[in-house]
């Protein structure tokens, strides 16, 4: 019983942490999008869409080259996702502990329905991550069709024009968005795999992870190149 106090207040308190700085993470986005990693992209995006539907002759080439190579590592996510959901289903199914012994450096709840517990969260991250990952390849292959249709010379009104550039972007943007959030459950999958091995390395493991993504979320070198105009336009479509 000792043993199992330690899953039940380590792992809460690890996804506690992963939960609440995506939380914090998701605000930063929201309301201060140039001091993230993820809001100067997108701002960047949409000057690149922009760019591209100008001249849509002369870019439409390098527009469907750089979407094909998205969908491709969409793809590569996706597959991978759903190979390793194949693999757990398989452990879960097949691992068994009939000598009642422990694995080797595991500490904490070692009974069979708490490593079953483990292996179907770790089944359903994965899971999730190949839906997300579906979702953005179905951006992206919408994306590249509309990016090099010549809405500039059907349309005379400039008006009608920026407006179709926007519906672009932000189809690439939600794109992106899919993209990034199958890679966050990859990320969340790495705390459950520990968590097999006991609650102390799933814990740390969280530690570290967050601190981690916290280096490669924020920046504040870049911000001041792509919000003096247009962070404000930003910000306010994210809150309509």
């Amino acid at each position: 019983m000792e043993k199992r106090i330690l899953d039940y207040t380590l792992v809460p308190l690890g996804l506690a942490i992963m939960v609440a700085y995506h939380i914090w993470l998701f605000y930063r986005i929201m309301n201060h999008p140039s001091k993230t990693v993820i809001g100067v992209n997108t701002i960047n995006r949409r000057f690149w869409v922009q760019a591209m539907m100008e001249d849509s002759a002369k870019n439409g080439v390098l527009a469907v080259q750089t979407l094909r190579n998205n969908i491709m590592a969409s793809t590569l996510l996706a597959s991978t996702a759903i190979m390793l959901s194949s693999l757990i289903a398989v452990l879960m199914t097949g691992v068994t502990r009939a000598d009642g012994r422990s694995w080797i450096f595991e500490y904490g709840d070692t009974s069979e329905l708490g490593l079953s517990i483990k292996f179907f969260s770790i089944l359903v991250c994965f899971l999730v991550a190949f839906l997300l990952n579906v979702q953005s390849i179905r951006y992206y292959s919408h994306a590249s069709i509309l990016i090099n249709v010549p809405f500039k010379h059907m349309l005379p009104d400039r008006n009608h024009h920026h407006l179709t550039a926007e519906y672009v972007a932000r189809s690439v943007n939600r794109g992106c968005y899919f993209w990034s959030l199958g890679l966050r459950a990859f990320y969340f999958s790495f705390p459950l795999f520990l968590w097999i091995f006991g609650p102390i390395p799933m814990f740390m493991c969280c530690v570290v992870l967050v601190f981690m993504l916290y280096f490669l979320d924020v920046t504040f070198e870049c911000s001041w190149a792509v919000y003096d105009h247009r962070d404000q336009e930003i910000e306010t479509q994210n809150q309509i």
